[in-house]
């Protein structure tokens, strides 16, 4: 009697990468933006208002110029009170705003921008597209792709 090989019911997906899951995937694209001629006392009430922790700054053209965070606004608050002085409605985000930001392209995987995430400290980063702002990614988005990973794929 001959022995026979079995290799069982074949992987359709064998040997085929699983498609990458992408910034761009789960980036905000409908965002809170400020002007750099904004106030911050405007900040702050909009980030308040809309429960998030900062935003990024554009100019008129939608060019990314910078970005502004409770952290930018307290610095203010904890200066001006440290003087005791009175909140100046002419602090404007163009004095307090992070110049120099960090962005992601909307193409990164999701597993990279995680690690981009742990190694920079950052809570945000935003996505531009040839100096244009198209979004943002957080690290929530980010928790919200590891769901529907280990929805599809992980075993519970």
């Amino acid at each position: 009697m001959a022995i026979k090989s079995f290799q069982g019911k074949r992987d359709t997906r064998q040997g085929k990468e699983d498609a990458q899951i992408l910034v761009s995937d789960y980036m905000t694209k409908k965002l809170i933006t400020f002007k750099a001629e904004d106030t911050l006392d405007h900040v702050i009430e909009q980030l308040i208002t809309h429960k998030i922790s900062g935003g990024p700054v554009v100019n008129d053209k939608n060019d990314l110029i910078g970005i502004i965070s409770e952290t930018d606004c307290i610095k203010h608050i904890s200066e001006s009170k440290y003087y005791n002085m009175p909140s100046d409605v002419n602090n404007t985000v163009g004095m307090y705003m992070a110049t120099g930001v960090d962005t992601i392209d909307k193409n990164t995987n999701i597993f990279d921008a995680a690690f981009k995430f742990i190694s920079s400290h950052r809570r945000r980063f935003p996505v531009v597209e040839n100096g244009k702002l198209i979004g943002q990614i957080s690290q929530t988005d980010v928790l919200k792709a590891a769901i529907r990973v280990k929805g599809n794929t992980w075993n519970s």
